[in-house]
């Protein structure tokens, strides 16, 4: 399929997602700039075809050259962790609000892009009383500083954009998941129990483990951004997930079987800070800008951690 859109800025490209989002964006016949200060993201994720600077997206400079030229702007670079964002809350809200900001101020003096397609996240919502999934109309009311600083990404890309005459379309990403995901302390549940049974530890679980997550694979949050590039939209913000439910219990119990290994976490103390009941209702994305995801969690854990494993065995 072929882009109405020549030329994209990727930030946060060689991170987990973008460095899918890239890849995709080159199988379409975009040229791609990716700017990545490589604090998380790694070079070589880097596909050759890309061109990459290597800098912070509050380098003027930088982000101006990077997206000089280009048409669209998918604005990814983030801080991301929730549980972490109490202690550095001042780095959270310099990267994720002041460099917003950044981009966007770049994105107003280049003047062929056209869109900026921006990822937020769940964390913008209060808590849900239950599993039901939620839409866009739930109360945002973040209950971490994470969820803070994506609320006010959220509302600078729609304010700045539609200032200067660009189209803006924000996602709400839920839990990802998938192959290339690095392992952190603060995200990426699969990837952290599979990698805490490779060495034989017991994996952590914090409250009762009951809470429930909408876990979306990393090539449906992208086939949701490029959805977004297509759709002839703006100001509109949407839910990018499944709409399933997915407990953390279950998710150890899925590893567990993957892994043919039988061991039970350890609980600890719920996190501050994190949501009891996180699950999109994505009609309004399916109705308007034809996203459909492609994975069900309980359908391709096994495959995940398949690679997650030869990944981890080879030291990457």
């Amino acid at each position: 399929m072929t882009s109405a859109y020549r030329k994209a800025c990727v930030t946060g490209g060689a991170g987990f997602i973008g460095a899918h989002l890239v890849r995709r964006l080159l199988d379409r016949g975009v040229e791609v700039h990716v700017i990545d200060n490589l604090s998380t993201g790694r070079r070589d994720r880097v596909p050759e075809a890309a061109r990459l600077f290597e800098a912070d997206i509050l380098d003027t400079d930088r982000i101006n050259e990077a997206i000089e030229g280009c048409d669209i702007v998918f604005h990814l670079a983030a801080r991301v962790a929730i549980r972490s964002s109490f202690e550095f809350v001042v780095a959270d809200t310099q990267s994720n609000v002041v460099g917003t900001a950044s981009v966007l101020r770049a994105v107003q003096i280049c003047e062929t892009c056209r869109k900026v397609v921006a990822a937020s996240s769940m964390a913008v919502y209060a808590d849900a009383p239950s599993a039901k999934p939620i839409d866009e109309e739930h109360a945002t009311l973040p209950v971490s500083p994470y969820g803070i600083s994506k609320l006010a990404l959220e509302q600078l890309t729609h304010t700045v954009c539609a200032q200067s005459g660009r189209q803006s379309v924000v996602l709400r990403l839920f839990n990802t998941y998938g192959p290339g995901q690095e392992l952190s302390p603060y995200v990426g549940v699969v990837t952290i129990f599979v990698n805490k049974l490779l060495k034989g530890q017991t994996p952590t679980i914090y409250g009762d483990g009951e809470q429930c997550r909408d876990f979306v694979h990393v090539n449906d949050v992208v086939s949701g951004l490029l959805a977004a590039m297509d759709a002839d939209v703006t100001g509109e913000t949407f839910n990018i997930g499944t709409g399933i439910d997915t407990s953390v219990n279950s998710v150890l119990r899925h590893v567990n079987q993957a892994m043919k290994t039988d061991v039970e976490g350890r609980h600890e103390p719920a996190v501050l800070g994190e949501l009891r009941f996180s699950v999109a209702d994505i009609r309004k994305a399916a109705q308007t800008i034809g996203y459909q995801p492609a994975h069900r969690f309980d359908q391709s854990v096994d495959e995940v951690v398949t690679e997650i494993i030869a990944t981890t065995s080879k030291g990457c």
